[in-house]
């Protein structure tokens, strides 16, 4: 009888024993204010925190330039490596040239078979005559009329 109580006296104390770091390498477990600080401060150097306005892109994505390189997830690829990926992409239309709204590559939606110019200005002034469009320049009315410059203080 005495075996058994050492015996479980004994499981209670290893239970407690591995309890302990096994609670503290919770994931979920809150972290202190000292952790958030350091990831913060962290975060902020490198770039990895959300940018000002809407496109939901982080300061890194938008001006690399201004923070240190991140690393790749995948491996290190060369320069010719992605240089070439990035021509298959635009080729295949997986992605747009530079210069769109949005953080890096964004996917191009296929528009089947294109219409003429002639097609969309018919189009256009269709939707202008039906007032679902409201024009511009000449074909929005009738002119504006010009405005005189504010003069400057001397």
């Amino acid at each position: 009888m005495t075996s058994l109580k050492t015996w479980t006296r004994a499981s209670w104390v290893l239970a407690a024993l591995c309890a302990g770091p096994a609670m503290a390498a919770d994931p979920a477990a809150p972290k202190t204010r000292e952790q958030v600080k350091a990831e913060t401060r962290e975060a902020i150097r490198t770039g990895d925190m959300p940018a000002d306005g809407e496109l939901g892109c982080k300061r890194n994505e938008m001006n690399p330039s201004q923070y240190p390189p991140q690393a790749a997830p995948g491996g290190a690829k060369t320069r010719e490596q992605v240089k070439a990926e990035t021509r298959q992409a635009m080729r295949s239309g997986e992605m747009m040239a530079s210069g769109e709204a949005g953080c890096g590559p964004q996917p191009v939606k296929s528009q089947g078979q294109g219409k003429t110019r002639a097609q969309v200005k018919a189009e256009r002034d269709e939707a202008i005559r039906k007032g679902e469009v409201q024009g511009t320049g000449e074909l929005a009315g009738s002119p504006q009329p010009a405005r005189p410059m504010p003069k400057k203080a001397p």
